[in-house]
């Protein structure tokens, strides 16, 4: 009984192995990246027409937002797999080729991100609006070298 036991356990595990690595295809890993970038976009659009004096300038709802991007800037490289360079992507071929410098701008964001919502918590509009700038170049930073223009 005890051999049978092992033998179902050792299958179920090899299901489990091979159900998870299923799960974290290529394919997913690029769904969930771009996921996370339109959230990112989702959240991005409001502050971004308060910026501009588009909208009327909320400081609670521009903390909101700053407070998502932060957390979801700590998301997406994760999504940059080793296989995940080929499918419907505008991944450039760099992010992998010149992965440390692809890194560095990604922390770059996420340290811009950081000191958004740092600075949204106060409330100055003044101060929301400057580093609103310098998140949104660590974007463009970014964007310039390892994002297909379309």
């Amino acid at each position: 009984m005890k051999k049978k036991s092992a033998i179902l356990l050792s299958a179920l595990l090899a299901i489990g192995i091979a159900g998870t690595a299923a799960a974290q295809s290529a394919e997913d890993a690029i769904e969930y990246r771009q996921s996370v970038f339109q959230t990112v976009k989702w959240n991005m659009g409001p502050m971004t027409a308060m910026a501009k004096g588009e909208k009327p300038f909320d400081k609670d709802a521009f903390l909101k937002h700053a407070t998502r991007v932060e957390q979801l800037s700590h998301m997406p490289l994760e999504g940059f797999t080793p296989d995940s360079d080929l499918g419907e992507t505008d991944a450039k071929p760099e992010v992998w080729s010149k992965r440390a410098e692809f890194e560095k701008r990604m922390k770059n964001w996420q340290e811009q991100a950081a000191k958004l919502a740092q600075v949204a918590k106060a409330g100055d509009e003044r101060a929301i609006k400057a580093q609103f700038g310098e998140l949104g170049k660590s974007c463009k930073a970014c964007h310039d070298d390892f994002r297909v223009k379309r």
